[in-house]
């Protein structure tokens, strides 16, 4: 599932909150917020300063099978 999509699904489960008010809340503009939608392209400080605004926690990272290392 791209990155977008699940942005778009948190907006839903958040209480239907629009692009435009994440873009209010992240503090850029609504058509910056859309190409990024567009281009499906978050940088991890988006992502992270996105569910710092929605109230949730973002993770990232890797799990190596063998051992289960998580990095």
């Amino acid at each position: 599932m791209a990155m977008a999509e699940k942005i778009r699904i948190l907006l839903v489960k958040q209480g239907n909150i629009s692009e435009a008010e994440l873009a209010r809340r992240l503090g850029t503009s609504p058509q910056n917020l859309h190409g990024k939608f567009q281009r499906d392209n978050f940088s991890e400080k988006d992502l992270r300063k996105i569910a710092e605004v929605m109230g949730c926690s973002y993770e990232a990272g890797f799990r190596i099978d063998k051992t289960g290392e998580y990095i």
